[in-house]
């Protein structure tokens, strides 16, 4: 009884700190429920329990015992807070808009009303604007720019950034200058440099490209000398990447991903938690899943088969959806062949309970134009399809984002190889194109590095795109050959072509953070 009484004052202790009054009877309750837990687990849960109520909003400070009994139950039930999901698939529309306030050096929401898809003209210059701002603060305190104070004796060398009024405001020679800025043409055939402070036309005769893709619209570091109100550049380089360490400090705890948690899900303990305990959990991609292909139907037969016993977390079908259009008939067709595929999934049992098959379309899928982002598939294609499978199907945007545990992957369905190299305006001499391709993203800390005229955006929803702070997975289906490339921890993955490929596919397990290669087996009959 002592160590009843004793386990009580703790408690009576940690809730008056937290500002409640308890009564005797719902401390009593929380003491016996406590009693067999060591002194360790027993603080973390009274601190989860507070940290609890705190949230309720309570009009009063006293609890009774029904406060504290649902408080506890809510708590211990599965482990892990309110808003805390285990698997949240979030459409591009839902991804918060963060800016960086100058002042205090750090990421803030912004709070910004963005139902519309076409706002007032001033957000096309803002979205260039914002990524500018991004690009620009990770940059001034990249080691190669940031001023440091080293001990006496030690050297290191550092280079001054420029913005563009520094070299418009000069009359006279500037050697040795690095500007960062907007590549883009503003006249036919002369590429300019462009900040929001000004623009400068660029003498690219000489110059020598480092390792990316340099397409048009791309921020890029600019280096040689100024004269005659021209920048002859020397050398070309894109601006350096960040890891996510680095980059943490700058958002504070604040959801940079998606979802209804306001706080950071990577942090997440109980998350971490249950990702750790589910060693073979695995998710699935495809490419091009033509619905309307016997080939291809087969094939998701003997996939569904081989993972019927051991269901993955979800299996992700990239479209298109068909293998050709259909004309005003397309949408038909689809629905169609969607109905045909919930049969198939209904056959087996175990992967429809256990399996999410989230589907994210391409661009010739209906019916939303070639904007990014791009709308989900509509209702009354998906309509019969959910209603056989319920809330086994998601169907989401292009792209979109999926939070498993304290991961955060993001799926893009775009043929980007072929986009970024035909608009490049040097093609690289030495290296693999998709090296080039995954530094030229993370460190544009977009999907779409490329003009409005090749690949139109909506504005306001330009943050969909973001891969700033650093995602854990970055799948971007292409049409070309499969890869899975590693820069700064973070993996960048294109599953290729499904029927392209002899039905070749990627299969990402969370736990090790591993990509698998893997294909259906021919059939040799």
């Amino acid at each position: 009884m002592g160590d009843l009484q004793r386990i009580r004052v703790e408690i009576n202790n940690a809730f008056k700190l937290s500002g409640f009054t308890i009564r005797r009877e719902a401390s009593t309750f929380i003491a016996e429920q406590l009693f067999s837990l060591s002194h360790e687990n027993r603080q973390a849960m009274i601190d989860k329990l507070t940290s609890h109520l705190l949230r309720q909003c309570l009009s009063q400070p006293v609890l009774e015992k029904e406060h504290i009994e649902v408080a506890y139950r809510e708590c211990s039930s599965t482990g892990l807070e309110e808003t805390e999901t285990v698997l949240n698939v979030i459409d591009a529309f839902g991804v918060p808009k963060l800016t960086y306030d100058n002042e205090r050096k750090r990421f803030v929401k912004d709070v910004v009303n963005r139902s519309s898809l076409f706002p007032d003209p001033k957000f096309k210059a803002q979205f260039l604007i914002d990524r500018y701002t991004t690009i620009w603060q990770r940059t001034v305190r990249n080691k190669l720019f940031a001023q440091e104070v080293l001990p006496t004796g030690e050297e290191e060398k550092h280079f001054n950034l420029h913005k563009v009024e520094v070299l418009l405001s000069s009359s006279s020679k500037l050697d040795d200058v690095i500007v960062l800025g907007l590549l883009t043409q503003l006249t036919e055939g002369k590429f300019f440099l462009e900040d929001p402070t000004g623009s400068v036309m660029l003498d690219l005769a000489h110059t020598r490209y480092h390792s990316g893709l340099f397409t048009e619209n791309s921020y890029v570091l600019a280096e040689g000398y100024y004269e005659d109100k021209v920048l002859h550049v020397m050398g070309l380089v894109l601006p350096p990447c960040e890891s996510r360490e680095a980059s943490l400090p700058y958002f504070g705890n604040i959801n940079t991903f998606g979802g209804k948690s306001k706080n950071l899900l990577k942090n997440s303990k109980a998350l971490l938690k249950i990702e750790k305990e589910n060693k073979d959990g695995m998710f699935v991609f495809l490419s091009d899943v033509w619905l309307d292909s016997l080939k291809v139907m087969d094939n998701l037969k003997t996939l569904f088969a081989g993972y019927n016993d051991f269901p993955p977390i979800a299996m992700v079908f990239l479209g298109e959806f068909l293998s050709c259009p259909y004309g005003f008939e397309h949408s038909i067709q689809l629905k169609l062949v969607l109905n045909s595929l919930a049969n198939l999934i209904s056959q087996f049992t175990n992967l429809k309970d256990h399996c999410k098959f989230i589907f994210v379309p391409g661009r010739n899928d209906p019916a939303a134009a070639n904007i990014l982002p791009r709308q989900p598939l509509p209702d009354y294609v998906t309509k019969d399809i959910k209603a056989s499978l319920g809330d086994t199907v998601i169907f989401t945007s292009n792209p979109c984002r999926i939070q498993y545990c304290t991961q955060e992957i993001v799926v893009f369905r775009q043929d980007l190889v072929t986009k970024m190299c035909r608009n490049s305006i040097h093609f690289p001499e030495s290296g693999d194109i998709p090296d080039h391709l995954t530094k030229s993203l993370l460190s544009q800390c977009t999907l779409s590095p490329l003009s409005l005229g090749i690949q139109p955006v909506f504005w306001n929803h330009a943050d969909a795109l973001n891969l700033y702070p650093i995602p854990d997975l970055v799948v971007v289906a292409d049409h070309f050959q499969p890869y899975t490339r590693t820069y700064q921890d973070c993996q960048l993955v294109n599953p290729g072509s499904f029927p392209r490929t002899e039905f070749s596919f990627k299969v990402y397990i969370p736990f090790s953070k591993t990509v698998e290669d893997s294909q259906i087996p021919k059939d040799d009959s």
